[in-house]
């Protein structure tokens, strides 16, 4: 809010907001689940799924990266040199959306000139922001610490223009924090990964179930401590692991080997994996099919689930993201808007093709109504093009 309507609001006698206040436990507190669950941790959960997890990953990077290489229409060359600039080496609308589909959250700080302009635009981690409420509960500061260091970061400057855009998932039990998609999927991702640790172990031990060394010595016969303790270590030592695969087993003193079979149920996590794989996908928009997961027929082809990833999560999430950021740089660049060029978008290109070719055919429209059927700006007079 600019200093003048601030000063007729006061005149005006504003209503006064409602109070806000934040829960007890940590925005995530619906996702802690059971006793027997360990409650949601942001950053191990990260390194599980962004940093184990191919698909995860992979999902995140193909909605993140097709945001922020989506061609913009035209708008203030100053605005979108400002939101497609690069910060510390980061793309902004790229680290954004990562930023919302795994926290729920995205803090964009303004950094200004000596004019008080905007000359850069950074996102700063939220796992590290920490809201600064007031006396009713809403937020008027924000505190970001780094390696136990607290920098508070007021929402507002002395001129009333914002330091801070927050932008947040709905979160249903938090006034402050948005929920991400990390919270639905960190189970998910937790089998997918449990199944994946599986199969390494069976490929380690030759892909082939272990079994079990009968002692035959006679009746009553045991083996003694030390007897034991060896045959443990031979066999884990000279028996066990990929490189030994194959090896033969020389046995002696009335010991015989006894292989123990699994089911084939037991051994077909690939299902498992799958349908894990399935659930991450759909934690955070992305068809299986472009993740190239196997039996999805969800989607007749390839080219019709791309243009579900475009209508279901890519658009949406980028309105979210340019119209905070239009929102938040308002006070500098009044009456400007954010949003990306359809017209240029491959995967959009028919339902473009076939709403043109529809809008030409109205006869009943003038020229003016149909340009703002397809989004084009007002002809300026003077100019047919």
């Amino acid at each position: 809010m600019s200093f003048v309507q601030s000063l007729v609001s006061a005149f005006k006698g504003a209503e006064r907001r409602v109070p806000l206040q934040r829960g007890s436990c940590s925005p995530w507190q619906f996702a802690s689940g059971t006793p027997s669950r360990a409650p949601f941790e942001y950053n191990a959960a990260v390194r599980r799924a962004y940093l184990e997890n191919p698909v995860a990953q992979r999902a995140v990077r193909l909605v993140a990266e097709g945001i922020a290489g989506a061609p913009l229409l035209p708008a203030e060359p100053k605005l979108v040199a400002l939101v497609q600039a690069t910060s510390a080496g980061q793309s902004l609308l790229e680290t954004l959306a990562s930023h919302l589909l795994l926290h729920g959250n995205a803090f964009v700080q303004v950094l200004k000139d000596a004019r008080g302009l905007p000359i850069e635009l950074f996102a700063l981690r939220p796992e590290r922001m920490t809201v600064v409420a007031g006396p009713d509960g809403w937020p008027s500061a924000w505190t970001y610490t780094v390696a136990g260091r607290p920098i508070t970061i007021p929402l507002e400057d002395e001129h009333a223009s914002p330091n801070l855009i927050h932008i947040r998932h709905f979160h249903p039990a938090d006034d402050h924090a948005g929920a991400g998609c990390l919270v639905a999927a960190e189970q998910a991702v937790a089998i997918h990964n449990a199944a994946a640790d599986w199969n390494r172990q069976i490929l380690e031990n030759s892909a082939r179930p272990s079994g079990a060394l009968v002692y035959d010595g006679g009746e009553g016969a045991t083996l003694t401590a030390e007897q034991f303790d060896r045959l443990r270590d031979e066999l884990a030592g000279t028996y066990a692991g990929a490189a030994n695969a194959g090896r033969p087993l020389l046995l002696e003193g009335g010991l015989k080997w006894q292989a123990m079979a699994l089911s084939p149920a037991d051994m077909d996590f690939a299902t498992l994996k799958a349908a894990a794989a399935r659930d991450i996908a759909l934690a955070f928009g992305v068809p299986p099919m472009l993740l190239g997961l196997p039996g999805d027929a969800t989607y007749a082809n390839y080219r019709e689930a791309n243009r579900a990833l475009w209508r279901l999560t890519l658009l949406p999430l980028s309105a979210k993201l340019l119209g905070a950021l239009v929102e938040g740089l308002s006070p500098w660049f009044p009456d400007q808007t954010l949003a990306i060029d359809l017209d240029r978008v491959p995967a959009l290109a028919e339902d473009r093709e076939r709403l043109w070719a529809q809008v030409s055919a109205a006869d009943f429209l003038d020229p003016a109504e149909k340009r703002a059927l397809l989004g084009l700006p007002p002809q300026v007079e003077g100019n047919k093009s």
